[in-house]
């Protein structure tokens, strides 16, 4: 991994943002400014290598503006799995220009990404209200991370990216929201058999990065193949239970 963790929490722990206007303590309006301090953070760290996931595609682009097609700007990436994750749809690439760049959306796979030497670190920001006993935030699809990791066993893209989760812990005093702890954790350092899986939640994988184990001992094939293993059994069970619940006790009614 490229960021200094232990500075950035160091840099962090103290800080002081103003809350949101609007008064609402949750969502998109306390992960963003946090967001947003702890990307200037990172920026300080690695000025020419730190981008928004929009701002690198306008940067790739930008750079390479012979690409005219999607499928020659889809070839800018290093590697197929990188284009997965990184990339918008057909139409969205066709359509950029200098003229039309890409604005950020929140189903980005990641809120920051450091790239050097062809390789990237990509970084999703999440937020706790210690005041709070809320439970765990949405971190990513679980369907979606299934299509990484075959991408990754397919074009043997193990060790070209990480995805790191950054947590700060908050609280309210008078008008502002203080950083009073941060937590990292590296996705491929979990245990994949232990992600829980929220299927009533879009299929979202669900944890508190403090709580997120950092024991895994494989290599990023291993965990690949065994999160897949994860996956298809959690879905084969779900499946059993959509089927014996709602279909076999109505098929005897159908002609």
């Amino acid at each position: 991994m490229f960021v200094n963790y232990d500075k950035l929490r160091r840099d962090l722990i103290g800080i002081a943002i103003e809350g949101p206007s609007s008064g609402t303590l949750s969502g998109h309006a306390i992960g963003e400014p946090f967001d947003k301090l702890v990307s200037k953070c990172i920026k300080e760290q690695f000025p020419k290598n730190t981008f928004r996931q929009f701002e690198y595609l306008n940067f790739l682009f930008s750079k390479n503006k012979d690409a005219i097609t999607t499928e020659a700007r889809y070839k800018l990436f290093n590697s197929p799995t990188i284009m997965f994750l990184l990339s918008r749809g057909k139409s969205a690439t066709e359509q950029w220009s200098p003229e039309n760049l890409f604005q950020e959306k929140q189903n980005d796979t990641a809120d920051i990404l450091v790239t050097k030497d062809d390789r990237f670190e990509l970084i999703d920001v999440k937020t706790r209200n210690l005041s709070k006993n809320a439970q765990p935030p949405n971190i990513i699809s679980a369907y979606k991370l299934a299509q990484t990791c075959a991408k990754m066993i397919d074009n043997q893209d193990f060790e070209l990216f990480d995805i790191v989760y950054f947590q700060i812990d908050w609280e309210q005093e008078n008008n502002f929201l203080i950083c009073k702890d941060t937590s990292m954790a590296s996705l491929f350092l979990s245990n994949p058999s232990e992600l829980y899986i929220n299927w009533a939640a879009a299929m979202q994988i669900q944890f508190h990065v403090n709580e997120l184990n950092q024991d895994y001992k494989g290599n990023k094939e291993e965990w690949s193949r065994h999160y897949l293993k994860h996956f298809t059994d959690e879905a084969r069970n779900r499946s059993n239970m959509m089927i014996n619940k709602f279909v076999k006790p109505f098929e005897k009614y159908i002609y």
